[in-house]
């Protein structure tokens, strides 16, 4: 079973960065998901009631984080880092990979996205490098197939537990083919495990409001259940999309549960993911903790900024803030713009 990070990820890092480089520490940001595609759904005003059944099962989660560090005369310099999270017999566990550093040019960004596509998934080198992304969108990709592959070690490595995703199941996006998305629910499955896939931000609407404000004055915890169209190609939902408030205070998130689970199993997936995790703000402490370890502070960027300065011998300099220089206090800056 292919469950080791595939050596050309590292050996990747290091190739970009043999190249002379100068970084920026102005704008220190994170990147944010890209927004999904928006659908008009019907949501089913009668709550679905839940009560937590308390059966040990193991719950699992993954996210990934990505900064950008640096700007280059060339290109940017990025970070990217990914954590595994589990929980079972009343512990917490935890894998985390990275950081990843890469120094990303017009020049090498083709190449760097299709020989880590090809390492991770197979893919033909002809494909990967028709579907390069641009050098803004580079960071948030490179996070993605590293997310993915994560993904897909925990759907090959746990059994009968519960697998939690950070966004959606929607997939046919650039950055998330259909294949590649129904490989690691199908692999998921093969091992009885169940995917569901929490959504912090959702551009889901109904009547012009986002189906998580759509709250029923209902005790907590249950799900509401959307129907949506189905979207055009190449656009495919590959998960049944629910609104789920799983505690008292009012939050509620897009929850997508794997569309190929029996409906029973996807109710009682929720009521085990209840009973086996730890629940604030209606959002698992699994996945809570998945993201907490890999996201970047501030400190670390330092450090990785110092590394590189010293291992590669870098001189750090600071880029003029044009909206400053022009605006002043009015002007908010480059990360704003």
């Amino acid at each position: 079973m292919d469950t080791v990070l595939p050596q050309q990820f590292t050996e990747l890092c290091l190739h970009s960065l043999k190249h002379r480089i100068q970084l920026n520490q102005h704008n220190i940001q994170q990147v944010d998901s890209p927004q999904e595609f928006a659908q008009t759904p019907r949501l089913n005003p009668k709550p679905i009631l839940l009560k937590p059944l308390h059966v040990e099962n193991i719950v699992a989660a993954v996210d990934t984080s990505t900064i950008k560090i640096g700007d280059t005369n060339a290109g940017i310099l990025i970070a990217v880092r990914g954590a595994s999270v589990w929980k079972q017999n009343g512990n917490y566990r935890y894998t985390r990979i990275g950081p990843f550093i890469f120094h990303v040019t017009e020049e090498n960004k083709s190449e760097v996205y299709s020989t880590l596509e090809n390492a991770y998934f197979g893919t033909q080198k002809g494909s990967s490098r028709q579907n390069a992304p641009n050098l803004l969108q580079t960071p948030t990709r490179i996070a993605t197939l590293l997310e993915r592959w994560l993904q897909k070690m925990l759907s090959k490595t746990v059994n009968n537990g519960l697998i939690l995703f950070d966004g959606s199941l929607t997939s046919g996006s650039p950055d998330t083919p259909t294949r590649r998305m129904e490989e690691i629910l199908a692999v998921a499955r093969k091992r009885a495990n169940i995917v569901l896939a929490f959504s912090k931000m959702t551009s889901l609407r109904v009547n012009g409001h986002l189906i998580t404000d759509l709250l029923p004055d209902h005790q907590p915890p249950y799900l509401l259940e959307a129907d949506v169209a189905r979207p055009r190609p190449p656009v495919v939902l590959l998960g049944n999309i629910y609104v789920a408030r799983l505690t008292r205070e009012k939050f509620a998130f897009r929850v997508d549960i794997d569309k190929e689970i029996p409906p029973q199993m996807k109710i009682e997936a929720v009521e085990k993911l209840l009973g086996n995790d730890i629940f604030s703000q209606s959002y698992p402490e699994t996945l809570r903790f998945a993201h907490i370890l890999c996201t970047f502070t501030a400190n670390e960027v330092l450090a990785m900024q110092h590394f590189v300065m010293r291992k590669f011998g870098l001189h750090v300099f600071n880029r003029p803030d044009m909206h400053r220089i022009l605006f002043g206090p009015y002007g908010r800056g480059e990360a704003y713009s």
